[in-house]
């Protein structure tokens, strides 16, 4: 993978310092350990606000954690290309015949050490559902889902459980819509995992 903000040492560490400091300066908590392999599906929720990706950065730097994200072509088109891969950008191609999950699940595969972020409600909109692209991309892939989190309510955030995908989505799903069913995001109104959604 690509050279990014998250696995420059030079880069990292000092990232890693001043998001401690400032989690703690804002009053915020940070919970949990990272399961031992080196790839996994992170889901990044509640999803509400603009803000969300800031604190996920930063938790992403505390915990050390190689982030990636995927996102369409057109973000990695020049002149932006280069600072959208530095920050964990990786592209899909909508034009293929492969999927987003598809692609996805290879780009995991193919890699040694990878984490793929992936927020599930797929939108900071009022939803009623979950997209299941990243359940989909983990079971394809063979890697857990290492479930990460931002409770506005209590101000902790850090990372829970790690689930594999036995292939039983609704089995499965129950376990993650128990872990965050006590939490809020910044925009408790929008915060909503009551149905699922399929994802190609």
């Amino acid at each position: 993978m690509a050279r990014t903000i998250f696995n420059i040492s030079l880069i990292r560490s000092p990232l890693r310092l001043l998001s401690l400091v400032l989690l703690k300066i804002l009053g915020w908590q940070v919970q949990g350990e990272l399961p031992q392999t080196r790839k996994f599906v992170m889901i990044a929720a509640p999803h509400t606000s603009n803000w969300d990706a800031f604190y996920m950065m930063m938790v992403a730097f505390v915990f050390r954690v190689n982030l990636y994200w995927m996102g369409k072509h057109t973000l990695f088109k020049p002149p932006f290309g280069i600072l959208t891969r530095f920050v964990g950008g990786v592209s899909i191609d909508r034009r293929t015949p492969l999927g987003m999950v598809e692609q996805s699940a290879q780009v995991l595969k193919d890699a040694s050490d990878m984490v793929l972020a992936v927020p599930p409600e797929g939108s900071r909109s009022n939803v009623s559902y979950w997209k299941t692209g990243f359940y989909y991309i983990a079971h394809q892939a063979g890697v857990p889902i290492v479930l990460s989190f931002l409770d506005f309510g209590r101000k902790i955030t850090g990372v829970g459980p790690a689930i594999l995908p036995t292939g039983n989505l609704t089995e499965d799903i129950e376990q993650i819509k128990a872990f965050y069913a006590p939490m809020t995001g910044k925009h408790s109104r929008k915060t909503s995992i009551t149905q699922l959604q399929e994802e190609q």
